[in-house]
């Protein structure tokens, strides 16, 4: 379908930069927003998990937004995090921060309270009828709990068209990703939720990735994705390979508290993190000196 949404490409799930004392860091979130930009990614993702969005208060939520708007001034797509555990509350927040500059909202599964598939395919339902723009489901069972289906992500996809574009798959079940893809309706899109099997999901005809390790290596991860998007496994595998090392590295503590540690070493100063999350241990950092010297 020409009217869904499109997410071919590498999108950036985009960390929020903090200041010593804990507070947003602006100005660093300018530079990041821009960098990623100018490196060549084709889309923002905005408040995903990556951004340790439980930890903001909405008043940053809004900030964040309000930042990453203005600089990417239409440069790009944007999709902004709209997921949670109560469906009335995520309609609310899609109300609150409108349509302005904004491309599509990331849903999550609903966590903690873990709904059935019916329950699961109502919620997305009444977010999708309130929204304006398009939804991309986001399913990431290690995190929420509880899985979407390929049942109810091919049920959802079929019947509501383009309000439902996408799916950003991080359950790590190729089984159930081959699923979706081969039965999927036209345009609809499945993209990868974790760097590690972004190239996999690809050969299998995924659309592209939403990435973290995007955040520090936006070229590096693009040029991989494209060429596997353009048919050139063996480039692409290459590439692939190169990266993988310092991926397994970054989630070895937990993201975002890894990515934020490679930046640092890259000299992007993102290492602040909001508890609960705690910064990296000093023989992660090494090793990730260790691997980005080689890469």
């Amino acid at each position: 379908m020409a009217n869904r949404a499109d997410f071919r490409g590498t999108g950036v799930a985009m960390i929020t930069p903090f200041k010593n004392d804990g507070s947003l860091n602006i100005e660093q979130l300018e530079v990041h927003t821009d960098r990623l930009i100018e490196k060549g990614v084709e889309y923002l993702v905005v408040l995903g998990t990556t951004a340790e969005t439980p930890t903001l208060s909405k008043e940053e939520k809004l900030k964040i937004i309000e930042v990453t708007r203005k600089v990417n001034s239409g440069r790009v797509p944007m999709v902004v995090g709209a997921g949670g555990n109560s469906t009335e509350e995520v309609v609310g927040w899609i109300r609150e921060i409108g349509t302005e500059g904004i491309d599509a909202y990331l849903s999550v599964a609903p966590y903690y309270n873990k709904p059935s598939q019916q329950g699961m395919k109502a919620h997305f339902s009444a977010i999708a009828a309130s929204s304006e723009l398009p939804l991309m489901l986001y399913n990431v069972p290690g995190r929420t709990g509880s899985n979407i289906a390929a049942d109810t992500t091919l049920e959802l996809a079929h019947e509501l068209g383009s309000k439902i574009a996408a799916i950003k798959e991080a359950s790590g079940d190729l089984s159930q990703i081959m699923r979706i893809i081969r039965d999927k309706p036209e345009g609809f899109q499945v993209v990868s939720g974790d760097d590690a099997i972004t190239l996999a999901m690809i050969s299998l005809g995924g659309s592209g990735v939403i990435s973290v390790i995007g955040n520090a290596l936006p070229d590096q991860f693009s040029s991989m994705v494209h060429d596997a998007l353009a048919g050139d496994l063996d480039a692409a595998r290459e590439k692939h390979y190169r990266v993988l090392p310092l991926i397994d590295l970054i989630f070895r503590e937990g993201n975002p508290c890894g990515i934020k540690a490679l930046m640092e070493v890259l000299g992007y100063g993102a290492s602040n993190l909001r508890l609960p999350l705690i910064p990296a241990t000093s023989a992660l950092v090494r090793d990730l000196r260790s691997a980005a010297q080689q890469l």
